[in-house]
């Protein structure tokens, strides 16, 4: 008896107080899209493209956002042929995280060849202006890296512009192997400077840029080397006075300095996604951009969480009333499946980026139905075997060594199905299935640990027999029914 009492208080120490503990520490479960608002953005890439494409350009756009910081778990799968959808739910910084997607283009290291101050390139209201070049800014539209350009470049600390002619592109992004911020005091920057990784075959071609650009002298234009990611100069840093000429910077390492600006940490930041990040395989389209806001995810999950505590009212009046001490066991152990279901889906959120979506909480709801059934099975099993003659504490006791054997049956299938949905649908089914998978194992759990100990204890009480909201005399009500 003891010992049956010490299991049931440790199972609501893990149930009831691991809750307490994660609610207190701020540990709650990560709300989705349609939940807490967002972002959705569907783009397209070119007809045909290859599959092995796609899923490289959706690994290489994850890992951008999830560098950009503020989403929690970006949701990004291929949907159709040609087409990648993009979730952010709960963006902090939108429009970061927007271009993070955005930069489908090229990266390249170019040349610089002249610079001009000011908004507007040389070519501006020329008759004649090479193919790309648009005539009345004097800028390239659509950037060619085997070709000359004329970009724009605006330093982020003061506003300022300049047009940068920059010559073909001498590396290119996949010559980058990392690139890592790193803050003021560390490397050889006396700001912030962005350590740089290439390949070998990079680091050949970084040599040779570097060296033709330290044959100029200190302070002239092309002296500097631009970084390009679709067309916009992300950074133009100078080659170090230390470099020899015809040499280079040689051994696949370099560092680009951004001094120690309030900006210079930000930008720091996001030239390193860049330069890691920033060549995709294919050329997206942005074909919808779709904004969900905080209030109407905040009705979704107002809504949602209504009916769920509707329904779970009327279970726990149902049981009640119906099997009435045994009801008890019931009503209490939906709180302890509850508390245990919360706590999981709060760590995972918090380890792995689990994030709970309206589908995930209609899988939840139903989810308390298939608990609902599993206890009606047990109790159903506990008045046949007393009227079979047995006491109420063997009744207990053999009834649920029957009923878990069906409750098995019957979860081992809602499992088979949880799985199969993971497994072969896409979007919102998933999150259903995820949800129903997780609660369906718990049920499992829950019936073990919780259940079998409670009706035990519960049958050796006043409560076993005797008064008509007793065990024996839920069993008496349901024979003469």
């Amino acid at each position: 008896m003891a010992r049956r009492v010490v299991g049931l208080l440790v199972v609501f120490a893990l149930s009831w107080g691991g809750l307490g503990l994660l609610f207190a520490q701020g540990i709650t479960p990560k709300l989705g899209l349609d939940l807490q608002g967002g972002t959705s953005v569907v783009l397209t890439a070119p007809p045909d493209t290859e599959r092995d494409l796609l899923e490289l350009a959706v690994d290489i756009m994850r890992r951008r956002i999830e560098d950009v910081g503020g989403v929690q778990e970006p949701e990004i799968q291929i949907s159709g042929g040609n087409t990648v959808l993009v979730q952010l739910p709960g963006v902090t910084d939108e429009r970061r995280a927007l271009d993070a997607i955005g930069q489908t283009g090229q990266l390249s290291f170019r040349p610089v060849l002249e610079v001009f101050p000011g908004d507007t390139g040389p070519l501006a209201g020329a008759e004649d202006v090479p193919e790309g070049v648009d005539p009345v800014t004097g800028l390239t539209v659509k950037d060619d890296p085997t070709r000359e350009a004329w970009l724009l470049e605006t330093d982020p600390a003061t506003g300022t512009s300049q047009v940068l002619h920059v010559g073909p592109a001498a590396l290119l992004g996949s010559d980058v192997d990392s690139a890592i911020p790193q803050p003021p005091g560390t490397g050889a920057g006396i700001g912030w400077v962005v350590s740089l990784d290439l390949t070998s075959e990079g680091g050949d071609k970084f040599a040779r840029l570097t060296a033709d650009a330290a044959s100029y002298p200190v302070g002239d234009p092309q002296r500097q080397i631009a970084i390009v990611l679709d067309g916009k100069v992300l950074s133009a840093p100078a080659v170090a006075a230390d470099v020899q000429p015809g040499v280079g910077i040689t051994g696949g390492r370099a560092q680009i300095t951004l001094g120690a600006s309030p900006d210079a940490e930000q930008e720091a930041q996001n030239l390193a996604i860049a330069l890691r990040y920033g060549s995709l395989p294919v050329s997206f389209e942005r074909s919808q951009v779709q904004k969900v806001s905080a209030t109407l995810g905040t009705d979704s999950l107002r809504i949602g969480l209504i009916s769920g505590l509707a329904g779970l009212v009327l279970v726990a009046l149902v049981l009640l009333a119906y099997y009435r001490a045994l009801g008890l066991v019931a009503v209490v152990g939906l709180t302890v499946f509850g508390s245990f279901l919360i706590s999981i889906f709060s760590v995972m959120g918090q380890i792995q980026g689990l994030t709970l979506t309206l589908a995930g909480v209609t899988g939840i709801i139903v989810s308390v139905g298939i608990t609902a059934d599993s206890y009606i099975v047990y109790f159903e099993r506990v008045k046949d075997e007393m009227r079979l003659g047995k006491t109420v504490h063997a009744a207990v006791e053999d009834g649920f060594k029957a009923a878990y054997r069906t409750i098995l049956t019957a979860d081992t299938v809602s499992l088979l199905a949880a799985i199969l949905l993971w497994a072969l649908a896409v979007g919102a089914v998933k999150g259903f299935a995820l949800s129903l998978g997780i609660a369906t194992f718990l049920d499992l759990v829950v019936a073990r640990i919780y259940t079998r100990r409670a009706a035990w204890i519960l049958a050796q009480g006043p409560l076993a027999e005797g008064s008509g909201f007793s065990i024996a005399g839920a069993a008496r009500t349901g024979a003469a029914a």
